[in-house]
């Protein structure tokens, strides 16, 4: 018998197969997450003077260099948004943009040293994060890990392209 759903525990997927966890729970359960993480980078982000948005684009640019127009595809922002970040970033010294060497027309942002300190503070601000995590065993948060790499690979079309 299934449960009610999206409620509890179902006893079988939508699809027929093996019993477990309906897609409306997961579902619940990842939204919930998102609400925690986005709720914990923002504060940890306004300690230190930046917005998520700025604090999601430090993060992402950890990485490496990112044209403009790709670093506003992954943020999923749009052109005019993402100028107005990184020059917002800019002023503060946490990043500069530079010519790309295989096409001067494009301009890719490049985390400075002292963005590289600031997002590493950021993120370890994000305390309630970091105490969520702490309470899994080192192979729960590998499994965590591995689980969240298959539904959201990093090869996908969210990670910044170079150019």
């Amino acid at each position: 018998m299934s449960a009610t759903p999206g409620t509890s525990r179902s006893t079988e997927t939508p699809d027929g197969g093996h019993p477990g966890v309906s897609h409306a729970v997961l579902l619940d359960t990842l939204w919930a997450s998102m609400v925690s993480l986005y709720a914990d980078l923002t504060t940890a982000a306004a300690a230190h003077g930046l917005t998520y948005s700025q604090a999601k684009a430090l993060n992402v640019l950890r990485q490496g260099p990112a044209p403009m127009r790709s670093l506003a595809d992954t943020l999923r922002c749009d052109a005019s948004n993402i100028t107005g970040i990184i020059d917002r970033l800019e002023a503060r010294g946490l990043v500069h943009r530079e010519a790309s060497p295989t096409d001067r027309r494009v301009k890719n942002v490049i985390l400075s040293e002292e963005g590289a300190a600031v997002v590493a503070v950021v993120r370890d601000g994000m305390h309630a994060t970091h105490r969520a995590l702490g309470a899994l065993s080192d192979d729960e948060r590998a499994t965590l890990n591995n689980l969240l790499s298959r539904l959201f690979p990093a090869d996908g079309d969210h990670s910044p392209k170079q150019v």
